[in-house]
């Protein structure tokens, strides 16, 4: 018996209700899979690396290595430009990793086993998505609490902290969905990583979480404004650091609203098709 077998025979294998479309059976059988999810994280405490230790290399590096250049050598200014800009980076690529442990899952015949248990056949994919949340909250413990010790502040009081790590965890839980579809279309989840990486990138560095978006080529600007990453920066920005909040936080709305709408049926549909 492998250590996956347990979590699933355990935590799944109790539900003995039968299948069905009401929401209270799916709220319950989602939670008991997210459950499975975060044990199985426990277990493996190593696929946390891209949460933890990779938001704080990127951090060192941009602001010791790039910052005295970008911010003609006021290292302490950049820090407090870059850290929220990197929160959000750092959030959308916590995301890859939902869709690659999903294709693995799949592969290894564990959605098989899901498909043999009396639960909604959602539950799987709302679950893993939903335990997901212990890595964005991680995220933004590790990245506030080591910018902390390099010497950022928050400029705004409490409240606007909670709600900058409260929007940014709804952020990502709803830009995580485009990794779940990813992960039901490839074969492999070394493919999902590769996708999502060529989706990401852009974003983040096509973005104004580096630099001002004015400092930018007129064609890049263009780019910048209708990227989902920029308003997200700004509005944490504006919550930690201080600056306009309304705006930015209006299309963070409306794009978290879009990303559900359009990713979370195409990812359902082609989980149908795959699991």
């Amino acid at each position: 018996m492998t250590t996956l077998d347990v979590p699933v025979r355990n935590i799944v294998g109790d539900i003995d209700k039968p299948r069905g479309g009401s929401l209270a059976a799916l709220a319950r059988h989602s939670v008991a899979l997210a459950r499975r999810s975060l044990i199985k994280t426990i277990r493996t405490p190593e696929a946390l690396i891209d949460v933890t230790l990779q938001p704080v290399i990127f951090l060192l590096l941009f602001t010791y290595l790039l910052g005295g250049a970008i911010s003609g050598g006021d290292r302490h200014a950049y820090l407090q430009f870059l850290l929220p800009g990197m929160l959000a980076q750092s959030l959308a690529m916590g995301g890859i990793a939902l869709g690659q442990n999903l294709n693995a899952d799949i592969e290894k015949g564990v959605f098989d086993r899901f498909r043999s248990l009396p639960v909604a056949r959602s539950a799987p994919l709302v679950g893993a998505v939903a335990a997901d949340v212990v890595r964005y909250l991680t995220v933004c413990l590790v990245m506030l609490g080591f910018g902390t010790i390099m010497g950022f502040r928050v400029e705004t009081g409490f409240v606007p902290a909670v709600a900058a790590v409260a929007l940014s965890i709804g952020f990502g839980l709803c830009f995580c969905w485009i990794s779940v579809w990813v992960g039901m279309l490839v074969r492999t989840s070394g493919a999902v990583q590769g996708v999502m990486f060529l989706l990401v990138f852009p974003l983040s560095f096509g973005s104004n979480v580096f630099v001002q978006t004015d400092t930018l080529p007129g064609w890049l600007q263009g780019f910048v404004h209708v990227n989902p990453i920029t308003p997200l920066v700004g509005t944490i920005r504006g919550l930690l650091v201080g600056g306009p909040v309304a705006g930015h936080l209006f299309w963070t709305l409306v794009w978290m609203a879009g990303l559900l709408v359009v990713f979370v049926p195409l990812a359902l549909r082609a989980y149908a098709r795959r699991a």
